[in-house]
C-alpha cells in the first residue's frame, strides 16, 4: 500500500509545482525525455539479464500479447464507429494495451499473494509488457505521432531499432549468459529509481482531473476497457480451458493493473492528447485502489 502512497505523493508534487511561475513550461517533457533515455534503460539492463526462461511460463508471456491484441483491436474499431481523433485514437492505443505490471504490478502482487507469486509477475512483466512496450509501442508512434509524414515499413523498423529501451533489452538479453560484477547493478540500480518520481511528476505537472466533455467517452471506455474488461476476458478464458492455480491469478491481476506509466509518458512526448494521457494515467491509478482488490475478491472465488 505504500507504493500507491508513494505515487499519490509524487502526483501531488507535480500537480503543486504546476503552480510555481517560475517553472519552465517545458519541464514535464524534459522528465519525460529523461525517463525515456536514461530512467528505462537502467531498468531494463537492471532487470532482463536475470530472467530466466522457463516453457512452463510460457502462458504468462503469452497472456499480455494476445490481451493486447484484443484491446488494440477493440480501440480501432470503437475509434471507427465514434469516430475518434487521431490523437485520441494513438493515446488510447498507447495507455490501454499496456499496463503497470511493474512498478505497481510486482508490489501488488507482493502484497496479495506474496513473496512467492512475485517471479510469475516479472516473467509478465518482462516478457509480456514491457518488450510489447519497446516493440508495439514503437509501432504505434511511428504511426500516429504528429511529426510522422510518411508511414513506410523502413520507418516502422527504424523507430524500434533506435528506441532506447529496445536496444537496452537487446543488450541486456546477450548479457544474460555472463556473470555480472556487483557494481553493475549498483550503478544501474539508481538511474532505474529515477523512472517513476520523474514520469509521475511530469504527469503531475500536466494532471488535469477535469476531462474535456468531447473526450469523456473514449476516456471512460478506455478506462473500462483496460481494468475491467481485459482481465475478465483473461479470467473467463481461463475458466473455460480449465487452468486453476496462483500462476493464473497473478495473469488476471497483472492484466486489472491501470495503464502503463511510461506508456503515458510515450503518449504525452509523442503530443497525443497529453491532458488526456496525463488524466487517464492519474485516474487509472486512483481506480486501482477499487478495483485491485475487486479482482483478488474474484479471483479467490472463481480459480
Amino acid at each position: 500500500m505504500e507504493k500507491f502512497l508513494f505515487i499519490l505523493i509524487l502526483l501531488f508534487i507535480g500537480f503543486m509545482l504546476k503552480g510555481i511561475k517560475s517553472m519552465p513550461v517545458h519541464s514535464a517533457k524534459m522528465l519525460n525525455l529523461f525517463a525515456i533515455y536514461v530512467s528505462l534503460p537502467a531498468l531494463v539492463l537492471l532487470k532482463a539479464p536475470d530472467l530466466a526462461f522457463s516453457i512452463d511460463w510460457l502462458v504468462l508471456a503469452i497472456v499480455p500479447w494476445v490481451l493486447l491484441i484484443v484491446s488494440a483491436g477493440l480501440i480501432l474499431i470503437l475509434a471507427k464507429n465514434f469516430q475518434w481523433s487521431r490523437e485520441i485514437t494513438g493515446a488510447l492505443l498507447l495507455v490501454v494495451p499496456l499496463g503497470n505490471t511493474s512498478f505497481l504490478g510486482i508490489p501488488m502482487i507482493q502484497v496479495f499473494y506474496g513473496e512467492a507469486a512475485v517471479p510469475y509477475a516479472l516473467m509478465y512483466d518482462q516478457l509480456g509488457t514491457f518488450l510489447a512496450l519497446a516493440i508495439y509501442g514503437s509501432i504505434v508512434l511511428a504511426l500516429y505521432a504528429q511529426n510522422q509524414k510518411r508511414i513506410t515499413t523502413k520507418a516502422v523498423l527504424y523507430k524500434i531499432i533506435i528506441f532506447p529501451p529496445f536496444i537496452s533489452l537487446i543488450i541486456a538479453l546477450m548479457l544474460n549468459k555472463f556473470q555480472l560484477p556487483e557494481v553493475y547493478f549498483d550503478l544501474l540500480r539508481p538511474l532505474a529509481a529515477t523512472l517513476v518520481p520523474a514520469v509521475m511528476i511530469a504527469v503531475g505537472l500536466q494532471l488535469n482531473l477535469k476531462v474535456e466533455a468531447n473526450k469523456i467517452k473514449p476516456f471512460v471506455i478506455g478506462l473500462s476497457i483496460k481494468m475491467l474488461v481485459t482481465p475478465a476476458l483473461t479470467l473467463i478464458g481461463f475458466f473455460l480451458l480449465g487452468l486453476k492455480g496462483e500462476i493464473y491469478n497473478v495473469a488476471v491481476f497483472e492484466a486489472a493493473m491501470p495503464p502503463m506509466i511510461s506508456a503515458g509518458a510515450l503518449a504525452i512526448i509523442a503530443n497525443l492528447s497529453p491532458r488526456f494521457t496525463a488524466a487517464m494515467l492519474a485516474y487509472g491509478i486512483l481506480l486501482a485502489f477499487l478495483t485491485l482488490p475487486f479482482w483478488f475478491y474474484v479471483l479467490n472465488l472463481a480459480l
